[in-house]
C-alpha cells in the first residue's frame, strides 16, 4: 500500500467501482419495475429505444450500438418478437443479414412506455435535469476512460 493511500479510502464504500456496481443493481430493479405492465425487461426496453430512434436496424448495428453480442441479442429478440414488439427479417438483397424492424404493437406503445419510465424517475429521483446532465457526463467520461484501458 502506498504512503498515500490510507486504509479507509479503500473502503468498499469509498469505492467508485462499488458505487457504480450498486447504481446498476439498482437501476435494474426500477426498470424491472416499470416495465413489469409491459411485460418487458431492461435489455428488451433498451433494444426498443434503439429502434425507436432508428427503425430496421441489422443485427450487426443493434448489436454494435447496445454493446451486446450477437448470442445474448438473439434470443432477446426472440422474445421481443413472440410478445409482438418486433419482426426479424432477412432482406432479400443479403440473405445472411437480419433485419429488427418494430410492429405496429411497439410504435403505438412508445408514448406510453416512455411516460411510465419518465413518470417513475421522476417520482423517485426527484432530481432536476442539470444534475441529470451532470451525472450522465460524468459516467459518460467514466466509461469512455475505462473503454479505452481495456482496449474496447
Amino acid at each position: 500500500m502506498t504512503e498515500n493511500v490510507s486504509r479507509n479510502e479503500l473502503n468498499l464504500t469509498n469505492q467508485l467501482c462499488f458505487a457504480i456496481y450498486d447504481s446498476n443493481r439498482l437501476f435494474n430493479k426500477f426498470y424491472q419495475q416499470a416495465l413489469k405492465p409491459f411485460e418487458l425487461t431492461y435489455p428488451q426496453y433498451i433494444v426498443l429505444l434503439s429502434l425507436w430512434e432508428t427503425d430496421r436496424q441489422s443485427l450487426k448495428d443493434l448489436s454494435e450500438e447496445l454493446s451486446l453480442k450477437s448470442n445474448t441479442l438473439t434470443p432477446l429478440l426472440k422474445r421481443l418478437e413472440d410478445h409482438g414488439w418486433v419482426i426479424r427479417k432477412r432482406p432479400t438483397s443479403d440473405k445472411r443479414q437480419l433485419e429488427i424492424c418494430l410492429t405496429d404493437k411497439a410504435n403505438e406503445k412508445k408514448d406510453t412506455v416512455l411516460q411510465a419510465i419518465e413518470t417513475c424517475i421522476g417520482e423517485q429521483l426527484d432530481s432536476n435535469m442539470q444534475s441529470y446532465q451532470q451525472a450522465l457526463n460524468t459516467v459518460l467520461k467514466i466509461n469512455q476512460g475505462l473503454k479505452e484501458l481495456v482496449n474496447e
